[in-house]
């Protein structure tokens, strides 16, 4: 498999042949839709309202870190949880051309990366170099991101793609997705001046360069594998960067165990649970769901 080496924008290709693509570490970009803008829009609404008469870009200059973590503790859970936030994912995912009848989704997270280290814990963790797949999503996940507000370079995500064919040592070994759920997940509000939560991370030194760096306009949407290695880059901008990320799996890659190849990835445990039919948000089998609970790299043998 080659390393990642093309960024498609736009491309008027199958859903099908889009997926495949991003198995083989390539990344696609696309415009705003109808339906990633009423999402972009049904977010800054809420943000705006919980941030009062502060700019949310600047509001980490007007309050301590707890009292930016509370409210971020209140603000993500209703996004997440909103009706009107899945409504818009099926709409953004119905513009792109997914078959709601086979494209499960999980549900939309609001991150925040603050500037200049103010918070970069917890609620708002600022993700160290990682793949997906070292947290227990499948090989077949497509991640899907777009900004709510403007960003630039310097407050954006960051690709590392000479480890898209290159394993690291890691500490996915130790991770299952359902003991974090019951342990860690809702802890991380807890997380203000540190997150002492065991998460997998690289524990070899990485390279952080060659990087490639999307920079889109709000709602305009970011695809990629759940195999890629990113992370968030270090925001010294002295703005806040707001962003909207979910994933999604296509049911015929589930069944038939395909997706990206399985370079280092050795947690156990699935998120295959959490995903929703686009159509009708019903969950995928127990029974598919049990296939994949022994973890990445089990899957990935069968």
């Amino acid at each position: 498999m080659n390393p990642m080496n093309t960024v498609y924008f736009n491309a008027a290709i199958s859903d099908n042949e889009r997926r495949h693509q991003l198995f083989d570490g390539q990344l696609h970009v696309y415009s705003s839709t109808p339906g990633s803008t009423a999402l972009i829009e049904h977010a800054t609404r809420m943000i705006r309202d919980a941030f009062g008469d502060l700019d949310p870009e600047l509001a980490q200059y007007h309050m301590a870190p707890e009292q930016y973590a509370a409210i971020l503790a209140d603000l993500k859970p209703k996004f997440i949880h909103h009706p009107e936030s899945k409504k818009h994912i099926q709409q953004l995912l119905a513009d792109l051309k997914c078959d709601l009848d086979r494209t499960y989704f999980d549900v939309p997270r609001m991150r925040t990366a603050t500037s200049d280290e103010y918070l970069t814990t917890g609620i708002a963790y600022a993700f160290h170099p990682h793949r997906d797949t070292w947290y227990s999503a499948p090989l077949c996940q497509i991640n899907w991101w777009m900004p709510i507000f403007e960003i630039e370079s310097g407050r954006s995500m960051a690709f590392h793609p000479r480890y898209w064919s290159q394993g690291v040592k890691n500490g996915s070994s130790g991770y299952n997705y359902g003991e974090w759920t019951r342990t860690s997940r809702f802890q991380a509000a807890q997380h203000v001046k540190a997150d002492t939560r065991t998460q997998p991370k690289p524990e070899e030194p990485i390279e952080l360069d060659p990087q490639v760096r999307v920079i889109t306009p709000p709602g305009g949407v970011l695809l990629f594998s759940a195999a890629q290695m990113h992370s968030t880059v270090p925001n010294t901008t002295g703005r806040t960067r707001f962003s909207i990320d979910f994933r999604t799996v296509h049911l015929a890659d589930v069944e038939a165990f395909q997706g990206a190849n399985n370079v280092d990835s050795a947690c156990t445990g699935t998120t295959m649970a959490d995903y929703l039919r686009a159509s009708d948000l019903s969950h995928i089998s127990a029974e598919l769901v049990a296939m994949y609970e022994p973890g990445v790299a089990a899957a990935a043998s069968i």
